[in-house]
């Protein structure tokens, strides 16, 4: 997951949820506008009776990579967006001529806390995923380099959940590759299935928390085990919430309160027991936190989709660690974005802004996710060095439990 330290990203839509992924959760308004190419918009082919991709887990992130031209292209599949994002790179040699050539305006987006930006829509004439091909495809264009320095790979787009409605769409988080075949081909599903009911484009399943059930979305594009809206549904708390990491969202960054929950969490046949969760002032969802212990199927002509799993794999969801700092990544350097309050980083007199270049003595070019979050897990202290002006200085904080 993105831990503590590492600012969230959701991408729930970059945009659809907090990259918590990243999260970010949009919405899209007057599509109508885009430009229509020789193909109907939605039409899907499948050369085979399963397409299959190979993907990478980073994080909680599951990233698939594609052949192409100029290629290859990192995706990342967010069921939590309503509309599919790629960067001004792909879209220039991916866009249809009438896309290119049109003087359109921007479209707003609307972001995991409600607010709003607006960026440039497009059509791609072909979205090829191996031997899947995507015609006419309507998206809105975007720079996925906060993403792309988050996760340690060039990231060139978002695939939104529309994109795969014409298929039966696997994620499957354990042996991590996505799988797509024709709609229509899977009589039962695999596991334990749900209905879904489509709000916005995007799924929407009933779970529960002891006896009382709850709406939630199923969000791919969220780094999140359980966001959680403690207004329509009041949970009871084994500890906290308290302030957890800053989060970064589609038009800014925002801390998150944390807790863990007393009551365990049903999702079709499986539980998870007293999970960690962000609460929210916005939809609850079910993010990478949770689902990377599943194999997800959706059927979107039908409304349905399905967890399976390894019988005998336990899923328990770890605390949450931090020494207190919340970054944003870069090559160079991993900026402040965030204090925890009362945290070991609040009483080293560290602000939002200032600059760490190596950790642990070590450049910060040389830590990703992973190496950072198996550092919080296992070590006791961390020494940061920072940097202001041309002086280095650095600072040794403990790691600490901010939820047990």
């Amino acid at each position: 997951m993105f831990s503590g330290e590492l600012k969230a990203q959701r991408l729930s839509a970059l945009f659809g949820k907090t990259f918590p992924f990243l999260a970010l959760l949009c919405f899209l308004s007057g599509c109508t506008t885009l430009p229509e190419g020789p193909r109907p918009i939605g039409t899907t082919e499948l050369k085979s009776s399963v397409v299959k991709l190979p993907a990478t887990l980073i994080g909680n992130a599951l990233i698939i990579e594609v052949k192409g031209s100029g290629g290859p292209y990192h995706f990342l599949i967010d069921t939590g967006s309503s509309v599919t994002l790629v960067t001004p790179e792909f879209a220039l040699s991916h866009q249809s001529k009438e896309a290119a050539q049109a003087d359109l305006s921007d479209i707003p987006v609307r972001a995991s806390d409600g607010t709003t930006t607006e960026l440039p829509p497009t059509t791609l004439d072909l979205l090829e995923l191996g031997s899947a091909k995507f015609y006419t495809v309507p998206c809105v264009i975007y720079s996925c380099e906060p993403l792309s320095e988050q996760l340690g790979i060039k990231i060139d787009g978002i695939l939104g959940f529309p994109l795969f409605k014409k298929t039966i769409l696997t994620l499957d988080y354990i042996h991590p590759h996505v799988e797509l075949r024709a709609s229509g081909s899977l009589d039962t599903l695999p596991g334990s299935t749900v209905n879904f009911t489509p709000l916005g484009d995007r799924p929407m399943i009933t779970a529960s928390l002891n006896a009382t059930s709850f709406t939630a979305l199923i969000d791919t594009g969220s780094d999140e085990a359980l966001s959680l809206n403690p207004t329509t549904t009041p949970p009871q708390y084994a500890y906290g919430p308290t302030e957890g990491p800053t989060v970064a969202t589609l038009t800014g960054d925002r801390p998150e309160q944390i807790a863990r929950l007393s009551e365990n969490l049903r999702l079709g046949s499986y539980t998870v027991d007293q999970p960690v969760a962000e609460l929210t002032d916005n939809l609850s969802s079910l993010g990478g936190g949770i689902l990377k212990y599943f194999t997800l199927t959706f059927d979107p002509e039908n409304n349905r989709m399905s967890f399976s799993k390894d019988e005998q794999s336990q899923i328990v969801l770890p605390g949450k660690k931090s020494t207190g700092l919340s970054f944003a990544k870069t090559p160079a350097y991993w900026r402040v974005v965030g204090v925890i309050p009362g945290s070991p980083a609040d009483a080293g007199d560290i602000e939002p802004g200032d600059l760490v270049i190596k950790i642990n003595h070590q450049s910060v070019s040389e830590w990703n996710i992973t190496r950072y979050d198996t550092m919080l897990d296992l070590d006791q202290t961390i020494t940061f060095t920072f940097l202001k002006g041309i002086q280095e200085t650095d600072k040794t904080l403990k790691v600490i439990d901010l939820i047990p």
